[in-house]
């Protein structure tokens, strides 16, 4: 794996449990791709083979939000990348703070 990318989607909504079903959604979507993910209190961390790719599904996380009920999504999006190598993986970063 040489990409990763940690996306904390905000969407536009009335109240908290609107923004969970937004959220959820959106998260949905991420496990649909199949690819290793992980979710956090405050953004879902993606791994892959493909920079391109995760851009792709960025993207796409933002139209899902939309079409779920927001009009307005903004997302914060951290990315790593070696495009001749491998970046650490999720489970390199957390497994030793599991409990």
């Amino acid at each position: 794996m040489n990409a990763n990318a940690a996306i904390q989607i905000l969407p536009s909504a009335p109240n908290d449990q609107e923004t969970v079903r937004i959220v959820d959604e959106v998260i949905a979507y991420i496990r649909s791709t199949g690819l290793h993910y992980f979710v956090g209190p405050s953004e879902t961390s993606i791994e892959g083979e493909d920079l391109h790719q995760l851009m792709e599904i960025v993207e796409t996380c933002m139209t899902v939000a939309n079409q779920a009920g927001s009009e307005k999504v903004s997302a914060y999006v951290k990315l790593t990348y070696r495009p001749e190598g491998t970046v650490l993986g999720i489970d390199e970063k957390i497994a030793k703070h599991q409990q």
